[in-house]
């Protein structure tokens, strides 16, 4: 990805910060809603390795807030699936919280194994993003060697934003990215984002 737009990219993990799957099966977080939904892919993940009917896979849980879509939008940057999902976010997560069909980071390979102690999205992002483009990430699992990891090899401002996956993305959180959006471009991604 060569583009060198002004606005941040601002990449969205789904799992964690949108659907607090961590939280406690009894106890919904307060403002989530729940849907019952069943991808293609949760079908597919037959842990026997055979192919099994729709019909006999139990639906996957989702708890997803409304408010999310337009928390979201009013980042002021251009919003992006960085999610095992993938196109699969268009169709069951993005319709439900008020985002647009987004663009998506295609995963080449999903691998928990990384010699550096990174979590295995890391580099493909830098590598996706490009060089000098301005990104926040908003993930569950980042740690301190991604942050370390992406302040080393990459040449824009970049945030790695962790959000904790019982709790979900909060309005904390998205003030906390929206004062660093403002700090780094100095009100430029609000203005593009209002015209």
């Amino acid at each position: 990805m060569a583009d060198t737009g002004a606005r941040p990219l601002v990449l969205l993990d789904v799992d964690g910060p949108l659907n607090p799957y961590a939280a406690k099966p009894e106890k919904r977080p307060a403002g989530y809603t729940t849907h019952w939904v069943k991808p293609a892919s949760w079908v597919a993940s037959n842990p026997h390795g055979r192919p099994r009917p729709a019909a006999y896979t139990r639906p996957l849980r989702l708890w997803l807030n409304p408010d999310h879509g337009s928390w979201l939008r009013s980042l002021g940057g251009d919003l992006v699936w960085a999610s095992t999902w993938m196109h699969e976010a268009n169709e069951f997560i993005g319709p439900r919280i008020g985002l647009p069909h987004l663009p998506v980071i295609e995963w080449r390979r999903m691998d928990r194994f990384d010699p550096d102690g990174l979590h295995w999205k890391t580099r493909e992002i830098l590598d996706w993003v490009g060089d000098g483009r301005s990104f926040v990430w908003i993930d569950d699992e980042i740690t301190d060697a991604d942050r370390a990891w992406v302040a080393g090899n990459h040449a824009g401002p970049a945030l790695l934003h962790r959000v904790h996956p019982a709790i979900g993305l909060t309005r904390e959180d998205i003030d906390a990215v929206a004062a660093w959006v403002s700090a780094a471009f100095g009100g430029r991604a609000s203005a593009a984002a209002a015209g």
